[in-house]
């Protein structure tokens, strides 16, 4: 006999025929005669009743070896459920306990902070939330996966390890099959990494898209969506040391084009998940931010507003708000003006554009006016910026001297700027950090609780 997955029994009629299906139990309760045990594996939120008479042939020794957490088969007929929660239970002839489960499992029926549950992260996944975040991140994955394919975008995947900045910030993890313990008494200058692995300097990736340009420039469109990091000592409910990213990039593509595309993702994405993960979206209404939902298909259905970054700061400074990082032009939009902008001077999504160049990475396009790129932020209500992206610097000269300016030596970038050498083109692109989005559409306040295991300042476990 065929098991059949929680949330098909859930799904289908009472009949006479018999039904196999196994999971967790999450409570089990014993009356004088019966034994209810709530049953769960993971495939829906809901949890299947099993009736067992203690009587009957399911009756005896695995009874006595039932408890939260222990794993079990069961088999018997689909009825119909007197109860309120549910329109059918199992009424089960047999049961097997699996694996047995002590008392001192620690996610016993009660509530457990999401504090607790990051020191259990190998047993949280056990839990209505995270099982809904699990869920929820599985479909985001595949509708992100089908935005792009639908588009004729095709999937590169790029390398983890790397011998540049890409972003220009110096905050990367060094790889190295060095012996450390033996160099820690050396000055820097004295280490020879041509004894190292790759024969000089290696890092894990900040991002994908200098490699993701490479395609782009030879196969039209191309997108990475893949495991990225930070060596930024921030300890917040916003930064994860590693994450993954989506970064799309176009050739022949202006930065119109590209605002066009982030605006119809986010709407995609948000869609896709309120229509296919109805029942775990109404969890995190209802016990994590109340009214998500409703906010959600606004962005899904609301035109996004697009302003330049100069328009912004003069809109800003007209809020007659008192700001605790005054918006001056030349500076960052922090996450006090972005939330502003998209909750009360517009009250939808913005997307900001043409920023000054000493804000921006050394790879957007300059404008004409000498000041600005092409930059653009997309900008979201509750959250701020959730995509970065820009139009690329495809001029050589330009971008040599955009290098220096900022510190980077341009041989290092020698395969970069041959994109610009031969046959270059008008090209662009964005990125947006993957557990953002999933902390935004389940309105989770700490961005370690939407990656199944987080890596973060001081934090390496599991």
């Amino acid at each position: 006999m065929d098991n059949q997955r929680v949330r098909q029994l859930l799904a289908s009629s009472p009949g006479d025929a018999r039904v196999a299906t196994r999971g967790w139990v999450r409570t089990h309760r014993d009356t004088k005669d019966i034994v209810f045990i709530e049953l769960n594996d993971g495939s829906c939120l809901k949890n299947l009743q099993i009736i067992i008479d203690k009587a009957g042939p399911a009756g005896g020794d695995q009874l006595k070896r039932l408890a939260t957490g222990a794993a079990v088969t069961v088999e018997g007929k689909l009825v119909e459920s007197p109860g309120k929660n549910q329109a059918v239970e199992l009424h089960a002839d047999r049961l097997t306990v699996v694996g047995d489960c002590p008392a001192d499992y620690p996610l016993q029926k009660k509530r457990h902070s999401f504090e607790y549950l990051r020191e259990i992260a190998h047993l949280r996944p056990r839990t209505n939330a995270f099982g809904a975040i699990a869920r929820v991140r599985n479909n985001m994955s595949t509708s992100i996966h089908r935005f792009f394919q639908d588009r004729g975008f095709l999937w590169i995947h790029t390398p983890i390890i790397t011998g540049i900045d890409a972003e220009g910030a110096g905050e990367m993890f060094q790889v190295t099959t060095m012996p450390l313990d033996k160099l820690a008494g050396l000055q820097p200058t004295t280490i020879d990494y041509s004894r190292d692995f790759f024969g000089k300097p290696a890092y894990l990736a900040v991002t994908g898209q200098l490699q993701a340009e490479v395609y782009a420039c030879a196969l039209d469109r191309a997108y990475t969506f893949g495991p990225t990091f930070r060596a930024e000592n921030s300890n917040t409910v916003r930064h994860l040391a590693e994450f993954w990213m989506i970064e799309p990039e176009l050739a022949f593509c202006d930065l119109e084009a590209n605002m066009d595309l982030a605006e119809d993702f986010v709407r995609t994405v948000i869609s896709d998940v309120l229509n296919d993960c109805p029942e775990d979206m109404q969890l995190f209404d209802q016990r994590i931010q109340k009214g998500l939902i409703e906010s959600l298909q606004a962005v899904a259905r609301s035109p996004f507003k697009r302003i330049s970054y100069t328009e912004a700061i003069a809109q800003l400074k007209d809020s007659g708000i008192e700001f605790t990082y005054p918006p001056e032009w030349g500076a960052a939009l922090q996450t006090e003006h972005e939330k502003c902008l998209t909750e009360q001077i517009h009250n939808c999504p913005v997307i900001v554009y043409d920023y000054p160049a000493e804000c921006k990475a050394f790879y957007m396009k300059q404008n004409p006016d000498g000041k600005t790129v092409r930059a653009m932020d997309v900008l979201v209500p509750r959250l701020g910026e959730i995509i970065g992206g820009s139009q690329r610097e495809d001029n050589l000269e330009k971008l040599e001297s955009r290098m220096q300016a900022a510190g980077l030596n341009p041989d290092d970038y020698w395969w970069y700027l041959d994109l610009r050498r031969y046959g270059s083109v008008p090209h662009s692109g964005f990125g947006l950090g993957f557990e953002r989005l999933i902390q935004y559409v389940t309105g989770m306040q700490n961005i370690r609780d939407v990656i199944p295991f987080p890596r973060t300042v001081k934090h390496a476990d599991f």
